[in-house]
C-alpha cells in the first residue's frame, strides 16, 4: 500500500477501516456491501479501503467446499465451525453462487441451516454476492475474504454450488479444496469423470453414519481411483475421509488434514507460491473482465453489436470476422 492510497480516504471509509481492523461486526458487513456494490463510486472507494486494509491479510487458511447438492455441506459446515470455534478460532464463512442472480436465492441466503453458527460471535456468514456471473460473484468474494482476514479471522470457508465451473473457479482461489460426496455408488465416478477430483486436496465421504458398509466401500473405491491420477504436488496425495457430521464423528480428524496440508505444503514452499500466482491470476482476471466492459461501452460497438450478434447466429457471418469488426472500432 502506498501513502498516497491510506491518505485518500474519506474520514467515513477511514472509520470502516478502523471497525474493520478492530472486528466489528457492522463495519466488516457495510465494508463488504460497499465492495459488492456495482455503483461506480463504489468501486473507487472500494479500491481504496481494500488497499488500506492489505497490510492486515494473509494470516489466516482458506478452505474452499463443494459437493453435490444433498451431500450435507451445510450441516458440515456449521459442524466444522463450531468445532474451530471451540478450538478458539474465529470463522467467516461465505458463497459462490453465480445462480443466485437468477434464482433470487443464495446457498447462504437462509441463513437457518446454520443455525448453531449464526449464534456465534466467533462466526460471521455472508450470502453470496448476486453478480450476474460466475466471474462477478467470484471477484467480489474474493474481496469480501480479504475484509474477513483484515476483521482477524482464522478460518475463512468458500461454500460452492458445485455445478458448471464454480468448482474451479473456488479452487483458485483458496488455500485448500475439498470435496463433499455422499458414499453412494457412482458419485465418485461422476466426480473423476467431470475432473473434479483432479483439483481437490481432501475428499470427504459424509453421512457415513447412515451406512458405515456403504461408506468404507466407496472410501476404497475412491482411494483406488486416486492413484490412476497425478497428484496437483509431488508432496501430498489427497487424503479420503469419511465423516458424519450429523453426529460430529470425524471432524477434529478432518481439521487435523488440513493442518497437516499447510504444514507440508508451507514446508515445501509450495502453500506462499500458490497464494502468489493466485494474486497474479485475479489481477489478469480483473484486467479481462474490466476490457470487456469498457469494450461493450464503445458506442460504435454497442450500435454494431446486435446485428453482428444476429448475423452469427443466423450463420451470415463468421464469429472470426464478426469479432474482427467489432475490435476494429476499439483499436488505434
Amino acid at each position: 500500500m502506498t501513502s498516497a492510497s491510506a491518505g485518500s480516504l474519506t474520514a467515513a471509509d477511514q472509520h470502516l477501516v478502523d471497525g474493520v481492523l478492530a472486528g466489528r461486526r457492522r463495519a466488516l458487513a457495510k465494508t463488504i456491501t460497499l465492495v459488492e456494490s456495482t455503483h461506480h463510486d463504489h468501486h473507487r472507494r472500494a479500491r481504496q479501503v481494500l488497499a488500506a486494509l492489505l497490510p492486515h491479510t494473509g494470516r489466516t487458511i482458506r478452505v474452499g467446499i463443494s459437493g453435490s447438492p444433498g451431500a450435507g455441506k451445510s450441516t458440515f459446515i456449521e459442524s466444522l465451525g463450531v468445532h474451530l470455534i471451540e478450538a478458539g478460532k474465529r470463522v467467516a464463512v461465505l458463497a459462490v453462487d453465480p445462480s443466485s442472480s437468477v434464482s433470487g436465492g443464495s446457498i447462504l441466503g437462509d441463513k437457518t441451516r446454520m443455525e448453531l453458527l449464526c449464534q456465534r460471535d466467533e462466526a460471521f456468514i455472508r450470502p453470496s454476492p448476486s453478480s450476474g456471473s460466475l466471474g462477478g460473484v467470484a471477484d467480489k468474494t474474493r474481496e469480501a475474504m480479504l475484509v474477513c482476514e483484515a476483521a482477524g479471522f482464522d478460518v475463512i470457508i468458500v461454500e460452492t454450488v458445485g455445478v458448471g465451473q464454480s468448482e474451479t473457479t473456488v479452487a483458485g482461489m483458496v488455500d485448500v479444496f475439498v470435496l463433499l460426496q455422499l458414499p453412494n455408488a457412482g458419485d465418485d465416478l461422476q466426480a473423476i469423470k467431470k475432473g473434479i477430483v483432479e483439483i481437490a486436496d481432501l475428499i470427504v465421504f459424509n453421512k457415513a453414519d447412515i451406512d458405515e458398509r456403504a461408506a468404507a466401500f466407496a472410501r476404497g473405491q475412491m482411494k483406488a481411483a486416486l492413484t490412476m491420477l497425478r497428484s496437483a504436488s509431488p508432496n501430498w496425495r489427497p487424503p479420503v475421509l469419511t465423516v458424519s457430521a450429523l453426529a460430529k464423528r470425524g471432524i477434529a480428524e478432518f481439521w487435523a488434514e488440513i493442518e497437516r496440508f499447510q504444514r507440508t505444503l508451507t514446508a515445501s514452499g509450495e502453500f506462499e507460491e500458490k497464494r502468489r500466482r493466485q494474486a497474479v491470476d485475479w489481477m489478469w482476471s480483473l484486467i479481462d473482465s474490466g476490457l470487456r466492459r469498457h469494450f461493450r461501452a464503445h458506442p460504435a460497438v454497442r450500435s454494431a453489436l446486435p446485428e453482428l450478434l444476429s448475423d452469427v447466429a443466423e450463420g451470415h457471418t463468421t464469429p472470426g470476422a464478426a469479432a474482427a469488426r467489432l475490435l476494429a472500432f476499439v483499436k488505434h
